[in-house]
């Protein structure tokens, strides 16, 4: 299947590691360029350099509004400003018992995994909008839907880039920009790599076993019984992006 993104630009945030990486390799597959933008600049070069000429490496923090403007500039100047945008940055935030979250827990999580969307979006859509054609997905999760009570303040910004997206995706449509989200589960990446490392010390037991009886005890209902691999999430994020999903708009998969 050809998804047409040959000459087409794309800017993918999380893009050292994880689903930002294997996205930025599914579209350089596809014949996009990508521009990999993360907070570690050395990694997300490194993940550049792995995907060849057409991708390219920047760093910015996407908390911060004014580094957020000056990634604008830099894209447009350097490169050309994108068709798709991926929005796949953040982090799982600070767990526990929903009522002992304190203020600075919740509002890490909220700005950077919700506001880091809301920026990136706003500075790299409107041109979309003008040239009449653009793909945005928003990366959510699971959470957003099925809530862990250890992990309120994952879920809440999560959730929020639902209502969002959903939000933008109706008055950018008519302008042909598409947005859509993709809420994965439990995928092996560096954040849940993390997670499970920590469990696996308190169990005294390999990282490997800790993910199985994670699946077991906390993840029943994934019925594959594994953590899933981030090129398949890539897969759907490059369909999206893709010429193909021309009639997708303000979906969640």
């Amino acid at each position: 299947m050809d998804f047409g993104l040959n000459g087409k630009t794309a800017l993918v945030t999380g893009g050292a590691s994880g689903i930002g990486r294997a996205t930025g390799r599914a579209l350089v597959d596809e014949g996009a360029s990508v521009i990999l933008v993360d907070l570690k600049g050395d990694e997300v070069a490194d993940a550049a350099r792995s995907l060849g000429k057409n991708a390219h490496a920047l760093q910015a923090d996407l908390t911060q509004t004014d580094q957020v403007k000056g990634l604008a500039q830099t894209v447009e100047e350097r490169f050309a400003m994108p068709d798709i945008l991926v929005c796949a940055a953040g982090v799982t935030g600070a767990k526990g018992h929903p009522l002992e979250m304190s203020d600075a827990d919740w509002m890490e999580a909220w700005d950077t995994d919700f506001m880091s969307v809301v920026r990136t979006v706003r500075a790299f859509v409107p041109t979309m909008e003008r040239r009449g054609w653009g793909r945005v997905v928003i990366i959510s999760s699971e959470n957003a839907a099925q809530p862990y009570s250890d992990e309120a303040v994952y879920n809440v910004a999560k959730a929020g880039l639902l209502n969002y997206a959903k939000a933008l995706s109706h008055v950018t449509a008519k302008n042909g920009v598409l947005v859509n989200t993709v809420s994965p589960a439990f995928i092996e990446t560096p954040m849940t790599d993390g997670m499970m490392d920590k469990r696996a010390e308190k169990m005294g037991v390999s990282r490997e076993e800790a993910v199985q009886t994670f699946l077991e005890e906390e993840r029943p209902n994934i019925e594959l019984g594994r953590r899933g691999k981030p090129e398949e999430v890539a897969a759907a994020i490059a369909f999206l992006c893709s010429e193909q999903a021309s009639f997708v708009v303000g979906a969640n998969y």
